[in-house]
This record gives C-alpha cells, structure tokens and sequence, in this order.
C-alpha cells in the first residue's frame, strides 16, 4: 500500500464512521460522530498497520480488534431501574463499525460501501418499527412523551386505574422538545 492508497482508504473511512455517527448523534445516543468516526478509524489504523509490517498473519489483529471493541461496547450498555437495559444497539454499532473501518483498512471499499448502507438503514428504519411499542419477557411497554409536567399524576392514575397497567415509568423524553416528559407504560399479557 502506497502513500496515496492510505490516504485514499482512510479518507473512506473518515466519511463511512460520520456517515453512520451521524445517525446516531441525530438520535442522541451516548456514542456519536466522534465515537463511531474514532472506532471506524483506531480499527483502520490497525489493519493498516498489519498489512504494512507483512511479518506473520496479517489478519491476526483484525480479530484482536474485533475482541477489543467488545469491550468498549459493553461500556455503553446500561441497566436502569425495573430491568430497562439501554446501549445494545450502541454497542452493536460500534461493532460493526469496527468491522467497517477494517473492510477500508483491507481495500474492500464495496464492503465498507455496502455495510455503511446497511448499519444507516438498519438503525434509521427498524428504530421506527420498534419505537412505539416493544415486547419484554412477555411485558408490553408503550412509550409517550406528555407536554409539560402538569398532568403527570392524572395520566400515571388514568394508566393505573382505567388501563390497568402494571407499572408506569417517568423516563428522560426521546425528542429533543423542551419541558416533555417520557413515560412508559408497562402491561403483563
């Protein structure tokens, strides 16, 4: 790998981690451009490096790569009150864009091409099929944001007393919108 093919396979993969960072920033994930620009490129840089030293198996830090970034995932998976687990899909897309960074770092740009569209797409559609309800160990969860904290205990003793709803959670809203509360509504079926 020449001078000029470096500079052209991390350029790629600068843009390929914003690409994908930028989805996630939108979302306000814990992980955003830097984070996902930074995995994508320290994975580049690695393989980089491997296939320039050419001295045993060149794919050997790839895989330590891929067990290293295992760890920085599980610093984004949390475990919040009632079981709420948060940060799985940070984490997965950390993975993946490790793996991204290592297709650019090997020259496989339709990998890295493809795999970009497929992470964005993956994360920007399918968050919109499981964003209003989810199933969890046979519990049901609606997820609705309230204007303002007004009404909060009216709708918590409406969702408990006409909805019989197992348990009502006040959560940090998804939107950006200023004073909305979040609230989860959790049923048993």
């Amino acid at each position: 790998m020449d001078y000029l093919d470096f500079l052209i396979r991390i350029s790629v993969c600068f843009v390929l981690g914003i690409i994908i960072g930028l989805e996630r920033q939108y979302r306000r994930k814990i992980a955003g451009i830097r984070t996902i620009t930074l995995v994508s490129l320290g994975a580049f840089l690695f393989v980089s490096i491997s296939n320039l030293s050419q001295t045993g198996d060149v794919t050997r830090i790839a895989a330590q790569v891929v067990s290293g970034i295992g760890f920085l995932g599980v610093g984004t998976i949390l475990v919040k009150e009632h079981d709420h687990i948060t940060g799985l899909t940070t984490a997965a897309g950390l993975w993946t864009t490790a793996a991204i960074g290592i297709a650019c770092g090997y020259g496989f740009y339709s990998a890295a091409f493809i795999g970009t569209f497929v992470v964005t797409i993956t994360s920007a559609i399918l968050f919109k099929l499981e964003k209003g309800t989810r199933r969890r160990n046979g519990i049901r969860c609606i997820y609705l944001e309230i204007t303002g904290t007004k009404y909060v205990n009216e709708y918590t003793d409406w969702f408990f007393e006409e909805l019989k709803a197992k348990n009502v959670l006040i959560v940090a809203p998804r939107s950006a919108i200023k004073h909305n509360v979040g609230v989860e509504v959790i049923f048993a079926f």
